[in-house]
C-alpha cells in the first residue's frame, strides 16, 4: 500500500466507523482492540513499574515498555496489512477489508453516544444520572457538580476526544497506513493509563505522556480549525468567536493540546469551559476559555453534538478530497 492509498484507507474508514460504529455484540464477543493494547499496558505497568526502583530508572524502564507496547501494535497491524495485501483480493476488496480494521481504531460513534448519554440523562433521571453518566466519561470529581458543571464537563470531553479519538487516528492512518493508525492508538492509550502526575506513573509515564503530546500537536489545532468551519455550517454557530477564542485562550490550557479544540467548542457555541475543577482532593485551577455563559444546560450538549458532527463531515470531507486528488490518474 502506497502513500496516496493511506489516504483513502483512513477516509473509508472514517466513513464506515461515522456510519456503524463498533458493533456492542462484537465487543461483547472479543473485546476492542484498545482493551487488548490496555492489557499489554497494565502488563508492562504490574512487572516494570515497581516501588522499590529508583526514579531514573522507572523512567527508563516506562520509556522501554512503551517501545515494546507500540512495537507488538505496530507489528502486529503491519502483518495483518501485508496479510490482506497479499491475500490475492481484488483491490477494492483489501480496501474494505483495511478499513473495517481500521474503523477500530475511529471513536465518532460512540463518542457521539457516551456525550449523548449525559443530556439524556439529565433530562430524564435529573442531576444524579447526569453525574452518573458525565463520570463514565471524565476523571474529575463529580459529586459536586451543578447542571452547568455537567454539561459543560460533557462538551470538554467531546471536544478533546473529538482531537485524540476522532482527528488524530484518521491523520495517522492517512499517514502511515494501519500500522501508523495502530500506532498512535497504542501511543494514546498508554497515555491514558500511565501518562499521569502521580507518585507511581510521575516516571513510568513520562516517555508515553510526553511522546503523545507530540503526536497530537498538529492533530489537535487541525481539530480546532475544523470546529471553526464545523460552526460555520451550524445554525446559530459562531465561526468568528471560535477563531477569537481558540487564537486568545487555547495556550492557557494545561495541556499543550488540550485546549485548542476545547477553547473553539466555547467560542463556536457562545459558552465558557474548562475553569476550576475537582480531582480527587486536589483542586486545580484551570482559566477560563470562551467568553460566553457558564451556564451550560442540556440543549448545550446536543448544539456541542451537532457542532461535533459538522467538524467530523468537514473532516471527512478533505481526507477524501486529499485522497482523490492523490490517486487521481496522472
Amino acid at each position: 500500500m502506497n502513500f496516496p492509498m493511506f489516504f483513502a484507507l483512513a477516509s473509508v474508514a472514517a466513513g464506515i466507523e461515522g456510519a456503524i460504529g463498533y458493533p456492542r455484540s462484537l465487543f461483547a464477543a472479543i473485546g476492542h482492540p484498545v482493551t487488548w493494547i490496555g492489557g499489554l499496558i497494565a502488563f508492562a505497568d504490574r512487572r516494570l513499574n515497581r516501588d522499590d526502583l529508583p526514579f531514573g530508572q522507572r523512567r527508563l524502564l516506562g520509556a522501554a515498555a512503551l517501545v515494546l507496547v507500540l512495537g507488538v501494535a505496530g507489528g502486529c497491524a503491519f502483518l495483518i496489512e501485508q496479510f490482506i495485501l497479499h491475500a490475492g483480493l481484488a483491490p477494492i476488496l483489501s480496501l474494505i477489508l483495511l478499513a473495517l480494521a481500521a474503523s477500530t481504531l475511529i471513536a465518532q460513534k460512540s463518542l457521539d453516544q457516551h456525550v449523548r448519554a449525559v443530556a439524556l440523562a439529565l433530562e430524564e433521571s435529573g442531576l444524579q444520572g447526569g453525574r452518573v453518566a458525565v463520570g463514565a466519561i471524565v476523571g474529575r470529581n463529580v459529586d459536586q457538580l451543578d447542571e452547568a458543571g455537567v454539561c459543560r464537563a460533557a462538551i470538554e470531553s467531546l471536544a478533546e476526544n473529538f482531537s485524540d479519538g476522532v482527528v488524530a487516528p484518521i491523520f495517522w492512518l492517512a499517514l502511515g497506513g494501519l500500522p501508523g493508525g495502530v500506532a498512535y492508538k497504542a501511543l494514546n492509550t498508554a497515555d491514558s493509563m500511565i501518562g499521569h502526575l502521580t507518585p507511581r506513573h510521575e516516571a513510568f509515564g513520562f516517555a508515553a505522556a510526553k511522546l503523545d503530546d507530540l503526536a497530537n500537536f498538529l492533530p489537535a489545532r487541525l481539530s480546532a480549525v475544523l470546529i471553526v468551519i464545523g460552526a460555520a455550517l451550524l445554525r446559530g454557530g459562531d465561526p468568528a468567536a471560535a477563531w477569537r477564542a481558540m487564537r486568545r485562550d487555547a495556550r492557557g490550557h494545561p495541556s499543550p493540546n488540550g485546549g485548542w479544540p476545547e477553547a473553539a467548542f466555547a467560542g463556536a457555541l457562545g459558552l465558557k469551559l474548562g475553569g476550576p475543577r475537582q480531582y480527587g482532593e486536589k483542586l486545580v485551577a484551570d482559566g477560563w476559555m470562551g467568553a460566553g455563559s457558564e451556564a451550560a444546560a442540556p440543549q448545550d450538549i446536543f448544539r456541542a453534538l451537532a457542532l461535533y458532527w459538522r467538524a467530523c463531515l468537514v473532516n471527512l470531507a478533505l481526507v477524501g478530497l486529499a485522497a482523490l486528488c492523490l490517486n487521481w490518474p496522472g
